[in-house]
């Protein structure tokens, strides 16, 4: 399993991210920073179009996994605990 790349990334999720009707995605985290290694997990901020339900969230989650080969962290904007919220999005970069 080789590094995951932002450019890598944006090529092949970008069909994922239309299909489910994401209206911009964001990574976070170990691959944001350029410090994430073969086994780590992807971390992926998302705005849907409409309003969306826990299984269409479940349901990206598992798209997105069979894209990448690994496990993904799909978290919304609007999800995005306090504590943590500053943090994430001074490090996130945009993909869609």
């Amino acid at each position: 399993m080789r590094t995951l790349t932002v450019k890598d990334l944006k090529s092949r999720l970008l069909p994922v991210l239309k299909q489910h009707n994401v209206a911009r995605a964001a990574v976070f985290g170990s691959v944001a920073t350029g410090t994430a290694t073969e086994t780590s997990d992807l971390d992926i901020l998302v705005e849907f179009q409409g309003e969306k339900n826990l299984l269409d969230l479940v349901s990206l989650k598992i798209d997105l996994e069979e894209k990448v080969h690994r496990k993904v962290n799909v978290v919304t904007y609007r999800s995005l605990n306090p504590l943590i919220r500053d943090k994430v999005l001074s490090e996130e970069m945009r993909i869609f």
